[in-house]
C-alpha cells in the first residue's frame, strides 16, 4: 500500500472495531497519516455499518482506514490478527476488561509476537477499580468525574454536553495522545506498553482548571454561578429577536468595555464604573438582565453587523447546517465534503508534513484480501480461512 501523507505516515495501527471513542481515536491517527486497519465484525445481512440505520458513507468516525472482516470465533481468525499485530506499531481496542484476553489477544499474547507494540485500551471506567466491569456511557463517566455537575443552568438538572467530554475529549483524543507518546518512548526503549485510557479519568483531566479554581475558592459548586458556566453576564449566550442566539465571551476588561459600548448597555451610566464592577458577582443578575433585554431587540445577524470588526468577543451560535457555510470556516476549509457528506476536516494542521484530505469510508471487509496478502498469506491460506468462515 502506498504511504499516506501526514506526520504519522509509515505507522500501522490495528483497530478492533467498536463504537464512539475507539473509532474516534483511530480516525485521528488515520487522518494524520497512519495506516489504520480496522478489524470489523460480521454484520447481519444487508447492514453496512455497526451503527443502526446508518449507511457506510455517513459513518464519519470510520473514515480513512482499510477494513477487513473476521469472525474471531472461527478457526484461524486469531492467528490472522496476531500475524497482523506482528507487523504493526499499535493496537486500539475498546472492549470491556478481560475480553481481549479471553479471545487470546491480550497484551501478553500480543507482546510475545511484537515486543514493541503499543497496546491502546479504551474503556469508560478503566482496566481496574470497583466499576471496571460495569456497563456505562459518556454521561455516566462524566458524572463520576465532576464534569457533568458543573454544566447547565441553576434551575435545571445538569445538561448532557452531547458525548463530547467523555467519549471524544476525555476518551478518544487522550487515547490517541497516549498512543503517540508510547510510540515515541518505544523508539528509545525498544519496548511497547499498554495505554490504559479511561473516559472517567480523561473527563476529570479536562476539569483540571475547574478543580484548581474550586480549591482556590473562586469556583462554587452551584451551576451558573461562576465566570465560565453561564453565571457571568460577559460569558453566556443570549436570545435575539429572531429566536437565534449569540455567544458572548468578553472576559478581559477592554473587551467588556467594547461589549457595553456596542450594545448600549453603558448608556445612562458611568461606563468606567460598569467595567470596574465587572467581577462584582452581586451585580451580575442586574447586568445580565440589561444585556438580555438589549439583545432581544435585534436579530442575531443584525447584532453581528454591530459587532463586526470589534474585539467584543461575540459570535453567532450556528447550527450544524450553518457552521460549514460561515465565511471563516470556508476560508479555513474547516469542513469538507466526502462522498456527499459534510464533515470536519483533518486537524490539527502541519505545515511541513500535512495530512491528506479525509478519505472515504471503506465498506466493511472491502480490503480483506489486500491486507492479508500484504502480511504474507497466500491463496491457499485465504482459501482455508474462507472455508472455515473466518473471512
Amino acid at each position: 500500500m502506498k504511504k499516506k501523507p501526514g506526520p504519522l505516515s509509515g505507522l500501522r495501527v490495528v483497530e478492533m472495531a467498536g463504537l464512539g471513542p475507539g473509532p474516534f481515536s483511530a480516525m485521528l491517527l488515520g487522518d494524520l497519516g497512519a495506516d489504520v486497519i480496522r478489524i470489523d465484525r460480521k454484520m447481519p445481512a444487508g447492514a453496512t455499518s455497526p451503527y443502526p440505520n446508518l449507511g457506510t458513507r455517513f459513518d464519519v468516525l470510520a473514515r480513512g482506514r482499510r477494513s477487513i472482516v473476521l469472525d474471531l470465533k472461527a478457526p484461524g481468525a486469531i492467528d490472522v490478527v496476531l500475524a497482523l499485530i506482528e507487523q504493526s506499531d499499535a493496537l486500539v481496542e475498546g472492549y470491556r476488561p478481560g475480553v481481549m484476553e479471553r479471545l487470546g489477544l491480550g497484551p501478553d499474547a500480543c507482546f510475545a509476537r511484537n515486543p514493541k507494540l503499543v497496546y491502546g485500551r479504551m474503556t469508560g471506567w478503566g482496566q481496574e477499580g470497583p466499576l471496571a466491569n460495569r456497563a456505562g456511557h459518556d454521561i455516566d463517566y462524566i458524572a463520576l468525574s465532576g464534569a457533568l455537575h458543573a454544566i447547565g443552568r441553576a434551575d435545571t438538572p445538569p445538561a448532557p454536553p452531547l458525548n463530547l467530554v467523555g467519549d471524544f475529549g476525555g476518551g478518544g483524543m487522550l487515547l490517541a495522545f497516549g498512543i503517540v507518546c508510547a510510540l515515541l518512548e518505544a523508539r528509545t526503549s525498544g519496548k511497547g506498553q499498554v495505554v490504559d485510557a479511561a473516559m472517567t479519568d480523561g473527563a476529570a483531566l479536562l476539569m483540571a482548571m475547574a478543580y484548581g479554581d474550586h480549591a482556590a475558592g473562586t469556583m462554587t459548586d452551584a451551576r451558573a454561578s461562576n465566570m465560565l458556566d453561564g453565571g457571568a453576564p460577559f460569558y453566556d449566550t443570549y436570545v435575539c429577536a429572531d429566536g437565534k442566539y449569540i455567544a458572548v465571551g468578553a472576559i478581559e476588561p477592554q473587551f467588556y468595555a467594547q461589549l457595553l459600548a456596542l450594545t448600549g448597555a453603558d448608556s445612562g451610566g458611568d461606563a468606567a464604573s460598569a467595567v470596574t464592577s465587572q467581577h462584582d458577582r452581586s451585580q451580575w443578575p442586574t447586568q445580565k438582565r440589561r444585556l438580555a433585554a438589549l439583545f432581544a431587540t435585534r436579530t442575531r445577524d443584525q447584532w453581528m453587523l454591530v459587532f463586526e470588526g470589534s474585539d467584543a468577543c461575540v459570535a453567532p451560535v450556528l447550527d450544524l447546517a450553518e457552521a460549514p457555510a460561515h465565511p471563516h470556516n470556508v476560508a479555513r476549509k474547516t469542513f469538507v465534503r466526502v462522498d456527499g457528506v459534510t464533515q470536519p476536516a483533518t486537524a490539527p494542521r502541519f505545515l511541513r508534513t500535512p495530512g491528506g484530505p479525509p478519505a472515504s469510508v471503506a465498506a466493511p471487509g472491502s480490503d480483506t484480501e489486500e491486507v492479508l496478502r500484504g502480511i504474507g498469506l497466500d491463496a491457499d491460506a485465504l482459501r482455508r480461512l474462507r472455508a472455515a468462515g473466518a473471512i
